[in-house]
């Protein structure tokens, strides 16, 4: 015989919580985003956080293509293997499928509005270097056509900024977002 649950109960809400769903984007999705995705993926692996983290480019210029071999060599350099990452262009459905998602230059920030046209949503979309300098709106140089040491470059200021978000978002900080819902307990 099966009980039935109280009147009660269905008054019950239980609160869960979706893994975090980040995408980086810049222009081709061969050099600066793919950075961002591994150093990002890198640091929520070490964090034990269970989230998603993927790039794209608003352009399909590379689509398919691995990461640009410079920042395959600059990752792999700080224990980041991005060789298996694929090139793929930001669709508008991006902002239903994600949670934030990181423009990580002013031209692509616009390019993405762009693309979204009516789903584009303001209040999932940043520059990535806010993170570190809030309001400021800087981007991270595109090392593209440059010598290795842009990629470097690239890659300090990613990690910086990758960094203030494991802060920002982690269930362990105490700024974290989820800290709104430890009143409800």
């Amino acid at each position: 015989m099966v009980e039935s649950l109280p009147s009660w109960s269905t008054n019950i809400k239980i609160l869960t919580f979706a893994p975090m769903k980040i995408l980086m984007v810049c222009l081709g999705n061969i050099c600066r985003s793919p950075l961002a995705e591994g150093i990002l993926q890198e640091k929520v692996l070490n964090a034990g956080l269970h989230w998603n983290i993927e790039s794209a480019g608003t352009n399909g210029y590379h689509t398919g293509e691995a990461p640009h071999l410079l920042s395959q060599k600059i990752a792999k350099q700080h224990g980041i293997d991005i060789c298996n990452q694929r090139a793929r262009r930001f669709a508008a459905e991006d902002f239903e499928r994600f949670d934030k998602i990181y423009a990580l230059a002013e031209d692509v920030l616009y390019e993405i509005k762009r693309i979204a046209k009516k789903k584009f949503d303001e209040s999932k979309i940043d520059l990535l270097m806010n993170e570190l300098y809030p309001g400021k709106d800087m981007d991270v140089p595109d090392p593209w056509s440059g010598p290795e040491e842009g990629y470097h470059e690239a890659y300090k200021l990613i990690e910086a900024a990758c960094e203030k978000i494991i802060q920002k978002y982690s269930i362990h900080h105490p700024d974290s977002y989820r800290d709104q819902y430890s009143a409800l307990k």
